[in-house]
């Protein structure tokens, strides 16, 4: 099996050192990412497996079921490997499945939550909590500025942002160090195209999420693919390994199948002519 020490480390925040190949864990809940998965003993074997390919960096939230995937993490894999750096979210509501997901930036909100994933998650301190998006109806500094309380309080040790632009960026900078940016990037989406290279200047990690998207559409992901006897899967999670090495791909799956068909994205070494040839596509 393939190992995630293959595709190298990045530091988080400066002190928190990852193989930069990560996990996301928001389809290890029920359809719609509402409720238990419907197979959870597949779940937990999906997590284990996880840490055993020396995966060290776990993405989730807690709108994601809302709760399930964080009681889940705890349940297979507490007591957590010394080198674990699990990442969660608040920000997001999940009312009911298969809906939109409204935003509650409200300070008092976002302790409540940062609260219960400490429990959820049996951590005393978060090592990384993420800004799920911002909130149109909450002013974005009263937002940060309730996370830099739970930073003070010890609470979290990391403060990221997500579905931000740069203004965003730099409003939240001005009151706190901001580690890592986690938004929507695929072959086929590049909104946040300068927000990866401000990452790569200014040592942030980028997490992008559904980094495998509308594969069908887009010839040169499968001519490479077939050139290298690969998945579409693969030939993109590779493209993101080389597009920075602020880059840190969190791929999510609660099907064993579909994890070892990411990990194998492990071994496939694309040029840099094919990972500029995918940039441009």
């Amino acid at each position: 099996m393939p190992n995630a020490s293959s595709a190298g480390t990045i530091d988080v925040g400066g002190d928190l050192t990852v193989n930069r190949f990560g996990y996301g864990a928001m389809r290890i809940t029920g359809p719609g990412i509402w409720g238990p998965p419907a197979d959870k003993d597949e779940a937990i074997a999906v997590l284990r497996r996880v840490v055993d390919a020396g995966i060290n960096f776990i993405d989730t939230a807690d709108s994601y079921g809302p709760n399930v995937s964080e009681e889940l993490i705890a349940e297979a894999l507490y007591p957590y490997a010394d080198d674990l750096v699990i990442a969660t979210k608040g920000g997001l509501l999940r009312p009911e499945p298969f809906v939109g997901w409204p935003a509650d930036g409200r300070p008092e909100h976002l302790r409540e939550v940062c609260e219960g994933s400490l429990r959820r998650l049996k951590l005393e301190q978060i090592p990384l909590y993420q800004f799920h998006r911002p909130d149109p109806n909450v002013p974005f500094e009263d937002s940060i500025g309730e996370l830099v309380k739970l930073k003070d309080e010890g609470k979290i040790r990391h403060i990221g942002l997500s579905n931000v632009n740069e203004e965003h960026i730099r409003a939240a900078q001005r009151l706190t160090p901001i580690v890592s940016i986690q938004n929507r990037y695929n072959v086929d989406d590049r909104a946040s195209e300068t927000i990866v290279d401000l990452c790569e200047q200014e040592s942030m990690v980028f997490l992008p999420w559904a980094p495998i998207q509308d594969l069908d559409k887009n010839p040169t992901i499968h001519a490479i693919a077939e050139r290298h006897s690969a998945s579409a899967r693969q030939v993109v999670l590779a493209w993101l390994l080389g597009r920075s090495p602020s880059m840190l791909p969190i791929p999510g799956t609660g099907d064993l199948a579909h994890l070892d068909d990411n990990l194998a994205a492990l071994d496939l070494k694309l040029s840099q002519a094919e990972i500029a040839s995918l940039t441009r596509a």
